[in-house]
């Protein structure tokens, strides 16, 4: 019985609700005013051309790569860069391949991932790589951006 009062509810709210979605369409022929009539020989509008008060906006000077550069380096934009400020970067990629933190950096420790990479490679740790094994070594492709066909 609840089934039967559900779906006559249902098909009420269904066709009240076409039922206004026809009616409520509108007369969109007069609601577009026409278009003036056009003429062949008009007067140039006068808001085109600049008037006396007419000012151009002021041009951006463009940075150049080494002004962008600058400014990259300069931490605290003081206009000058400190040796702190060049170093500082530097420090954090050296403490990063300073394994052991004694403040010296190996050979070892510089080339770790390539010396990872060869410990991976060299599969029956022979010390040496088989070109079955160093084709193991060969860098990802690297992933295309798509083009744009517009």
């Amino acid at each position: 019985m609840t089934r039967l009062v559900a779906g006559a509810i249902a098909a009420l709210l269904l066709s009240s609700g076409a039922i206004i979605f026809y009616t409520s369409r509108a007369d969109t022929a007069s609601a577009v005013p026409a278009a003036p009539p056009v003429t062949r020989n008009a007067p140039l509008i006068a808001a085109a051309v600049p008037t006396a008060d007419f000012r151009a906006p002021p041009l951006a000077s463009p940075k150049s790569r080494e002004e962008k550069r600058f400014n990259r380096a300069d931490k605290d934009d003081d206009g000058r860069i400190t040796s702190a400020e060049l170093f500082e970067p530097r420090r954090k990629a050296f403490a990063k391949l300073d394994r052991d933190g004694n403040g010296a950096l190996s050979f070892e420790e510089w080339a770790v991932k390539t010396v990872d990479k060869f410990a991976s490679a060299d599969r029956d740790r022979s010390g040496w790589l088989t070109p079955a094994e160093y084709a193991l070594t060969a860098p990802k492709p690297a992933k295309r951006k798509a083009v744009c066909s517009c």
